[in-house]
């Protein structure tokens, strides 16, 4: 009979190998934590290979993302579609066994973990989706939504500032479901941590209200699965469990050193370690009794018929429900969402309201949440400046979830932890988030923003305080290089709309665009609203337009602006009209989607004839360079802000109608 010690070792084996066959990679932590793993996912995690996606799987997050192949052999040994050529081709160009899993790339990979400390963060964000949809839907004697999500990290992960922050408030939000496995092995790339990392983990999480299991023997199945068994008891706080391990397990020469943790081991220690482990087969050979004892194919599709019975039965006593439910977890938007959703925007551009686009965001988040029971809010302590609660707004992650009506998450001071969260409860699925904090803040969460685009996440991120109209708070807080940064990531949009039909436009991109994220930047300030014909308004969502022509005359030059600036490019075309210059104004609230429009499009918005031109927007100027070309000019910073009331910085630093028709001329000579 096969043991679980020989289990494991298939594990080892093929981490040993495919790091070996790449030249590069992390054999250590597999062979350190695939004892752990064995015990967990032959006998407690609940899962159906041949549907990675089953709603009510329990969430498996590496986040010691480094030690890849521990989750790649897994995957191959239970039956995912991950094929043995695709371990021997690990790390390699277009396989499906990237250095750090990829959710994107890799069937049974929750999320993209790789920064050390963000899969603990989506972790927090599956459970906490987790415990908000079950408090939705689940009712006396069905409870469809039950799933556990399970964690491994190692001491960077609890090293990196991040970890502080979400472990906080998942034991503040009692995550019950959440089980953290800590690979307790002593060991980083630098050598042993004791020199570096000293903290009493164990009194830490129990500080934070977790339910702590301590010195719990990483190699002993027996006690492994007792402590699983008790993690999965406890209802009320989430559980770490302190696994003491041997990195590089089995390795003879360089087990519980530095050596085994980022190198591959070599072949003369790797055939030390088949002998010490007693594994008799060549490189990624695994026999057929190893296959049968780690296949859980059919246990996988009995445990989804299981489930999906019992849904039958609740889809019967409850049919609105259930059918809620499934177009949530399908990602499909209601079918009144297009409709109602372009009435507002029109309704907006009908009524004309002059405010903030922070508080055009609120009222547009007024209009869409009621429609949309899946959007979720939250903000980093800044609720009441970034305008993200709506009068339909209840605390989620506390107590029953209001009732099942919770929508809304109090994130505390905790941007980077915000934005990671919001990225798991994205990929849980049931749910969008939408986070918030001050646009200069996003230097805080930006790792997080830039796996939302690289994931890809559904996660919507939402700035306030867009520019030196910040004013008196000063260049602490006054964003310069953060609009260009953002726009710098690929795969992520940001929208920074001029007025409130923008920014309600700016909303129904974000939520509509399907498993991708957007960044939306408001202002402190009142804009005025800008008057458009029914095409400018649809031609918003593709993300650049004209919003002004002359009347009368073909245009010499062409202006461009985003929010706050719009107007001041408005009233500027305006002066030099009055002096015979006749200029387009182009309203430009996410560079990313204008640019991916046809080309005819973007001709008939920009003309290649008309090389005077002339960008505006009070952020880092160099960016708007390819917009302008050599023969253009942008107004913009090319300095920090300064400490002072919003008109008199905007004076300052040349955002005049005057400075901006000056620079016009000089494109014309």
């Amino acid at each position: 009979m096969t043991t679980r010690r020989e289990l494991a070792n298939a594990v080892r084996a093929l981490a040993m190998d495919a790091v070996e066959a790449a030249r590069s990679g992390h054999p250590g932590m597999p062979m350190g934590m695939a004892d752990l793993a064995e015990v967990l996912w032959n006998d407690f995690l609940k899962f159906n290979p041949a549907n990675p996606k089953w709603s009510n799987r329990d969430r498996f997050v590496l986040s010691n993302g480094h030690g890849s192949m521990l989750q790649y052999a897994l995957l191959h040994l239970t039956g995912f579609d991950l094929p043995m050529d695709q371990l021997k081709r690990f790390r390699q160009l277009h396989s499906k066994t990237a250095g750090h899993p990829e959710a994107s790339e890799t069937p049974g990979v929750e999320t993209t973990t790789g920064p050390l400390g963000q899969g603990l963060a989506n972790a927090v964000g599956f459970a906490l989706a987790e415990k908000v949809l079950a408090a939705h839907f689940n009712r006396p004697g069905h409870d469809v939504v039950d799933h556990h999500t399970w964690v491994f990290l190692g001491d960077g992960c609890l090293m990196e500032g991040i970890s502080h922050e979400v472990a906080s408030l998942a034991g503040t939000w009692g995550l019950g479901k959440l089980v953290a496995i800590y690979d307790d092995n002593g060991i980083s790339i630098d050598g042993e941590v004791h020199g570096w990392f000293t903290d009493d983990t164990p009194a830490r999480f129990e500080a934070y209200g977790w339910n702590v299991i301590r010195g719990v023997d990483g190699h002993d199945a027996a006690a492994i699965a007792k402590a699983l068994s008790a993690a999965t008891g406890q209802h009320d706080k989430p559980t770490l469990i302190c696994a003491k391990t041997i990195i590089g397990f089995g390795a003879p020469h360089k087990q519980g050193k530095e050596e085994s943790h980022g190198a591959p081991l070599g072949k003369d220690e790797i055939a030390a370690a088949r002998e010490q482990l007693g594994w008799k087969y060549a490189p990624f050979e695994i026999p057929a009794d190893i296959y049968a004892g780690w296949d859980h194919r059919k246990a996988g599709i009995e445990a989804e018929q299981a489930w999906n019975d019992a849904f039958a039965k609740y889809a019967a006593a409850h049919p609105e429900l259930a059918a809620e439910f499934s177009r949530r977890m399908s990602g499909e938007l209601p079918a009144d969402w297009a409709a109602k959703s372009q009435a507002f925007i029109d309704k907006l551009q009908a009524d004309g309201p002059e405010v903030a686009s922070r508080k055009a965001s609120q009222m547009s988040i007024e209009a869409f949440a009621p429609l949309l029971p899946e959007l979720i809010g939250g903000s980093a302590d800044l609720a009441g400046s970034n305008l993200t609660k709506w009068k339909g707004s209840l605390d989620a992650a506390t107590g029953d979830s209001a009732g099942g009506k919770g929508n809304y998450v109090y994130y505390g001071v905790r941007e980077f932890g915000m934005a990671a969260i919001a990225n798991g409860l994205a990929l849980h699925g049931g749910f969008i988030p939408y986070d918030a904090t001050f646009l200069v803040f996003s230097d805080y969460a930006r790792n997080a923003v830039r796996m939302s685009a690289l994931i890809p996440a559904h996660a919507i991120h939402v700035y306030t305080h867009d520019s030196i109209g910040l004013g008196e708070d000063g260049p602490t807080h006054q964003p310069v290089e953060h609009l260009a940064s953002l726009r710098y990531i690929p795969n992520n949009q940001l929208w920074r709309p001029c007025d409130a039909v923008e920014s309600a436009a700016s909303w129904k991109a974000a939520i509509e665009r399907k498993g991708h994220p957007a960044c939306l930047v408001f202002s402190r300030q009142n804009l005025k609203h800008q008057q458009r014909s029914a095409q400018q308004v649809a031609d918003i969502m593709r993300g650049g337009y004209v919003l002004s022509d002359p009347l009368d005359t073909k245009f010499r030059a062409i202006l461009i602006a985003t929010g706050s600036e719009v107007e001041m490019a408005m009233e500027a075309a305006r002066a030099l009209a009055q002096q015979g210059v006749a200029v387009r104004v182009v309203s430009m609230p996410c560079t990313e989607v204008f640019d991916a429009q046809p080309l005819e499009y973007r001709e008939g918005v920009l003309p290649s004839w008309c090389r005077a031109r002339v960008a505006v927007e009070a952020a880092t100027a160099d960016f708007w360079c390819k917009y302008v070309g050599l023969d253009g000019e942008v107004v913009g910073m090319t300095t920090f802000g300064a400490s002072a009331p919003a008109p008199q910085l905007f004076e300052h630093f040349g955002f005049t109608v005057g400075h901006v028709v000056d620079a016009v001329k000089r494109t014309l000579r």
